[in-house]
């Protein structure tokens, strides 16, 4: 198995072992280990873990490059995303049938080659490209659903961006700049511990 042919089926799996993951570590700090698990997901992915409340972003931490074993990086992420986000205090045990899990498969990243703005924008593609971008040792990545969900043309997204980055919002047009894209496969909760679904932006 591969980036390409996760089914719906396996991001049922990839939901339910994060929410699994989480519990487990916040009930008695132990990390899960499934060896079914761990056989199905052994390619190296890169993966996010978000996590959301009714008021929205509760907790995100992944791994944007396929450095690790896809179950590896889901259980790492998923802890992390639930305790070690350092935008909010970790998530507590009795915050769980209220929360929202959701899973992003990452392809392989591909530098955009193309250096004017107008180039740079044609290449990007709202609802199912993610953005990395890189400017002297700082560093920020968006996930693709993100523009969809904020309502953003290409430029915004390359702004936040480059904010997300620590950058100035139009650090995106300088040459020694480097942008790259990927894209994701994401699964999410409609609702808490609820139906799991593959989300469609395009």
């Amino acid at each position: 198995m591969n980036f390409q042919n996760i089914s719906d089926d396996d991001g049922k799996i990839l939901v339910k072992m994060a929410r699994t993951v989480v519990t487990k570590y916040l009930t008695n700090n132990t990390k899960i280990l499934n060896h079914d698990f761990k056989e199905k997901f052994s390619f190296n992915a890169g993966v996010f873990v978000t996590i959301n409340d009714k008021s929205g972003l509760r907790g995100c931490i992944g791994f944007p490059l396929a450095t690790k074993k896809l179950s590896d990086a889901l259980t790492d992420a998923a802890i992390s995303a639930s305790t070690d986000d350092p935008r909010f205090p970790s998530i507590r045990q009795n915050e769980l049938n209220d929360l929202v899990f959701e899973v992003t498969v990452l392809s392989d990243t591909e530098e955009i080659s193309a250096s004017l703005p107008n180039e740079i924008i044609q290449e990007i593609k709202i609802g199912r490209d993610g953005l990395i971008i890189e400017k002297d040792f700082q560093s920020g990545l968006l996930l693709p659903q993100v523009p969809v969900e904020c309502n953003w043309n290409v430029e915004d997204f390359l702004n936040h961006t480059c904010h997300k980055a620590g950058l100035a919002n139009d650090s995106w047009k300088d040459k020694t700049t480097k942008i790259s894209k990927f894209q994701g496969i994401i699964f999410r909760e409609i609702l808490p511990n609820g139906e799991i679904i593959r989300e469609k932006f395009q």
